[in-house]
């Protein structure tokens, strides 16, 4: 593997083999999503707990310190919204010279299998990494289901994070669910857990992140989970515990528990 690869990948992949991701790009279709109607705010608190951040180019520049940030893992797809016909529908918005300029670690898309627009976003994909592989820049690929929510199980996410290592990228972002473990026995690049809407509690979340960690992922990519959470601080000191302390879901509750405790004295 080329030095600036290796480097750029160990950014984000910690020396423990584990990685907490952080994403704010949801406003590239969804808008100000709630709780993310001022990024840099939602942010702030946050980047001391988080190993990368997933955003793009926009709210990189107006809401993030260049002084004071992690590495960065540039999305780079887009032009659909949540009120147009397809989400599936989605280009490449930024090249890989800007990604340099703004001195990511990373690139990540998404890809839709399954979809109208499947051989569309696959090549997208493909174009991509070779542009990354040019510069040593790693591409993640996101295992988008758009609103098609009944499709995140095993089989047809094994088959999406398959086709994405096999397409070359250096990790895949993908949904937890039921028998994970065989999505990432099939992909032979490190996957990370995507969040998805928030979920009702807490512990949901410990236990599919926990549940995901001991069956190999690397990791997490979650956003709405964390600073959607009314404790974002505390969801994610907890979190953090599970990926990169091994705590068990009850220990993580307990210390989500005491951060939330401590934040309301």
């Amino acid at each position: 593997m080329d030095w600036g690869m290796e480097n750029r990948l160990a950014q984000l992949i910690q020396s423990d083999g584990r990685c907490l991701f952080l994403p704010v790009d949801h406003g590239y279709f969804q808008g100000p999503t709630r709780r993310l109607e001022e990024p840099g705010k939602t942010l702030q608190p946050l980047l001391p707990y988080a190993d990368a951040i997933f955003i793009t180019r926009g709210i990189l520049r107006s809401s993030v310190d260049p002084n004071n940030t992690k590495p960065v893992i540039l999305r780079v797809s887009g032009g659909t919204s949540v009120v147009g016909k397809d989400l599936a529908y989605e280009g490449i918005t930024t090249s890989m010279e800007e990604a340099i300029r703004l001195n990511v670690s990373a690139v990540g898309l998404s890809i839709f299998v399954g979809t109208d627009y499947e051989h569309d976003s696959l090549l997208n994909l493909a174009n991509l990494v070779n542009e990354g592989e040019k510069y040593g820049i790693p591409v993640m690929a996101v295992t988008a289901v758009g609103k098609e929510l009944e499709k995140r199980d095993a089989r047809f996410l094994a088959l999406c994070s398959r086709i994405a290592a096999e397409l070359g990228a250096r990790v895949v972002k993908t949904y937890y669910c039921e028998g994970f473990e065989r999505i990432v026995q099939g992909c032979p690049v490190p996957v990370v857990i995507a969040g998805g809407p928030k979920v009702a509690t807490e512990s949901e979340v410990f236990e599919f992140v926990h549940d995901g960690i001991q069956k190999g992922a690397v990791g997490v990519n979650l956003g709405r989970n964390i600073w959607q959470n009314d404790h974002p601080v505390a969801m994610i000191k907890a979190l953090r515990a599970i990926i990169h302390d091994d705590a068990s879901v009850e220990e993580a509750q307990e210390i989500f528990n005491k951060a939330k405790s401590e934040r309301l004295l």
